[in-house]
């Protein structure tokens, strides 16, 4: 799957690991559901910590992106849910060091809670 990266500077600059926009070619488009950072052996959150938390979320959307026949590379869109956007910067630099450049597009969303009390959520769309 090839990706193109869209930039315009008529509109913002990314703030962070994430492309204006990604077109993909032709492919299976697969929509990933929501990923905390739950243990996959027990069904509880990994930690209390926002970072550990984070770091497992993405590793669970790996595990998912390998099941669906893709890889971190297949990614064209992320949405990241976090319910303290204080924490922002951390979760952009755990994306910067998981995700591979050019990064897909992004959309970061505070919310007031995520299911089993997590701190952090992602889900993603890829392109096989």
């Amino acid at each position: 799957m090839a990706k193109q990266i869209i930039h315009t500077d008529a509109a913002p600059a990314a703030v962070g690991p994430y492309s204006q926009a990604v077109a993909a070619d032709s492919g299976k488009t697969v929509y990933l559901s929501g990923q905390i950072g739950l243990e996959p052996g027990t069904g509880e959150l990994i930690s209390e910590n926002f970072e550990g938390q984070v770091r497992q979320s993405f590793a669970n959307l790996q595990a998912v992106i390998t099941a669906a026949g893709g890889t971190l590379d297949s990614i064209v869109k992320l949405t990241l849910f976090l319910t303290d956007l204080s924490k922002f910067a951390s979760a952009n630099a755990i994306m910067a060091d998981v995700i591979p450049q050019p990064y897909p597009a992004r959309s970061t969303i505070g919310v007031a809670s995520l299911p089993k009390g997590a701190q952090f959520e992602v889900e993603a769309v890829i392109v096989v």
